[in-house]
């Protein structure tokens, strides 16, 4: 016989399973640090607001209008683009500045090759070196031009001095069509040779010596070395003195006027994009028309940058 207290067994006074408690969700915090970040930038983004945004808004409406000669504008929608399609010397002065920016380019494997001399172990006086092929590139134009002006001279300049001595009858490097924009893009390259020789020395720095000297017990030569090793590992540098070569090419004004001059019979021939600009707007007093080229300066700067920057996966080696 089973012994029962009332009606309840002892399993049926066995506590039910109590199911588990979940914990509430949390509330995602939001990530919010103050105002204090804005208000370090705020100096920045005013500026570049004020100095680089609004002017870029405000030429592209001039663009579309036409300047009076006492002030005032009016809305002539597209006709300075199409006169400016239409107009050979802007198209002449493109060219110009196209090679203008590919003497400069020219320059970069020089930098670097001068770069990776000056950067060879036990060299003495290498910062002298630096120093002094980074001073034309921190040089007041006007004063490189002066030189350069005394160097070109056709009459008694040095270069056609030097050209004599070979039998060599030198040309008028900066009155003659051809020629100057040639002898302008001489100078500017090698005016900007210390900025790469600076940025690339600094990354052949940064290049480990183990590469070297694992290179050298492969048998491999100075000049395998520098092809394999140093050029594919500098190339993120190479990039950078490429972008910043390139809108400085395009930007080419003070450096051929100077060099040049306003008289100058090959000007017209010569011209810079951003030397149209200047006459256009200062001297010609069109400023409509002259908007309009500065937006085709900056939509090619812009055309030119995004190609690099597409271009770049393909021999940019980021390590």
């Amino acid at each position: 016989m089973t012994l029962r207290t009332g009606s309840t067994t002892e399993e049926s006074r066995a506590p039910a399973a109590v199911p588990p408690v979940r914990p509430a969700p949390k509330k995602k915090q939001k990530n919010f640090d103050g105002y204090w970040p804005w208000l370090f930038v705020l100096p920045t983004l005013l500026g570049v607001l004020g100095f680089y945004i609004w002017p870029i808004i405000q030429t592209g409406y001039l663009s579309f209008t036409e300047t009076g000669p006492f002030g005032g504008e009016e809305f002539i929608g597209l006709d300075n683009y199409q006169t400016m399609l239409a107009d050979g010397n802007v198209g002449q002065a493109l060219i110009n500045t196209l090679v203008y920016t590919v003497i400069v380019l020219a320059g970069i494997p020089i930098a670097l090759l001068m770069a990776n001399l000056v950067n060879q172990p036990g060299l003495k006086f290498a910062s002298f070196y630096r120093v002094l092929f980074f001073m034309p590139y921190i040089a007041m134009p006007t004063a490189v031009a002066l030189v350069w002006r005394m160097i070109y001279n056709g009459d008694f300049g040095i270069l056609n001095w030097l050209l004599s001595l070979v039998g060599i009858d030198g040309p008028y490097w900066t009155s003659t069509p051809g020629f100057a924009i040639v002898s302008v893009g001489i100078v500017g390259m090698w005016a900007s040779l210390g900025f790469g020789i600076i940025i690339l020395g600094a990354a052949l720095k940064n290049i480990s010596p183990e590469y070297y000297e694992a290179a050298q017990l492969d048998g491999a030569t100075k000049w395998k070395q520098f092809t394999a090793i140093t050029v594919p590992l500098v190339t993120p540098s190479l990039f950078f003195v490429t972008i910043i070569s390139v809108i400085n090419g395009f930007q080419l004004f003070d450096l051929l006027y100077a060099i040049m001059g306003q008289y100058n019979p090959a000007l017209v021939q010569s011209q810079s994009l951003v030397y149209i600009f200047y006459n256009q707007a200062f001297i010609q007093n069109d400023k409509g028309y002259a908007a309009a080229i500065g937006m085709l300066i900056l939509v090619v700067i812009g055309i030119v940058t995004f190609f690099q920057f597409r271009m770049q996966k393909k021999w940019v080696n980021y390590v």
